[in-house]
């Protein structure tokens, strides 16, 4: 018995970006990190094959979410290990007030997310206008 269904085509690959998407694109990848890795991630995966600047910025968006995630994960571990480091001395000390420093380092994580947003936008609006950006320190994870 024959198979009356033809053969599957290949998939074709996907037109390349113009200059206008190429730029628009590129953008969104920076702007999208305020979201935090994951549009920047999307980004790169679909359209790094489809345009230079694209590839170029959301490699860098994308490090930049990396770094972020990394220290927001390291700051969020030490703030709960000061924290409960000074509330076990206020309980051996008789006191049940663990001193208004511990509640003042929770701001710093929240703090580093606004350096976030920042950088974010200002990552935007640079590709934008036509240029690159470069974040100012960003491990580069993704070559």
């Amino acid at each position: 018995m024959t198979d009356a269904t033809p053969a599957a085509a290949a998939p074709q690959p996907a037109a390349p970006l113009t200059p206008a998407e190429d730029k628009q694109w590129a953008s969104f990848a920076h702007l999208g990190g305020i979201l935090w890795i994951l549009p920047s991630l999307i980004i790169f995966l679909v359209f790094k094959d489809r345009g230079t600047l694209t590839k170029q910025e959301a490699k860098e968006a994308l490090n930049w979410q990396i770094t972020f995630i990394i220290g927001y994960i390291i700051l969020q571990i030490l703030v709960a290990i000061i924290t409960g480091i000074a509330v076990a001395a206020a309980i051996a000390s008789g006191s049940y007030y663990a001193g208004g420093i511990t509640g003042l380092l929770w701001l710093i994580p929240g703090a580093l997310w606004v350096l976030n947003v920042i950088f974010s936008i200002l990552g935007f609006v640079k590709v934008n206008g036509g240029g690159s950006y470069r974040y100012p320190f960003a491990l580069r994870i993704i070559k």
